[in-house]
């Protein structure tokens, strides 16, 4: 499976992004889904994850109530809609996949994108 991650990019505090994960090679139904971030000199961290169907999300606990996290399996796509953005949401942002199930670490991903740079910044 190969994952493509876009919609970053820089934005003040407050704003809007959404972000897009993009997989090809297998159908994206067969997955549960997550995003991970990791800011500059800091571990990477879970972010919010969706089950293969859509009926099942779970979010840290810094980003519930702001961010939303979707899929469209028909698209092949998954997506994280973050709102009032703050400067400690800067990072760069993952898209995972995990066979199945979801979860909260990261190991248990076998499938990554290549990161989408998300900037707060008055």
């Amino acid at each position: 499976v190969q994952l493509q991650a876009s919609g970053g990019g820089l934005v003040k505090p407050g704003d809007s992004l959404r972000l897009s994960c993009g997989a090809s090679g297998r159908t994206l139904d067969m997955y549960g889904l997550a995003w991970f971030r990791q800011a500059p000199g800091k571990e990477r961290e879970f972010v919010s994850s969706i089950s293969r169907r859509g009926d099942s999300t779970d979010y840290v606990d810094s980003v519930k109530g702001r961010f939303t996290i979707s899929r469209d399996n028909a698209k092949n796509t998954g997506y994280l809609q973050m709102s009032s953005l703050k400067p400690e949401d800067t990072a760069v942002y993952y898209c995972a996949l995990r066979f199945s199930l979801t979860g909260r670490r990261a190991g248990d991903y076998a499938y990554w994108g290549q990161g989408t740079l998300v900037t707060v910044s008055s």
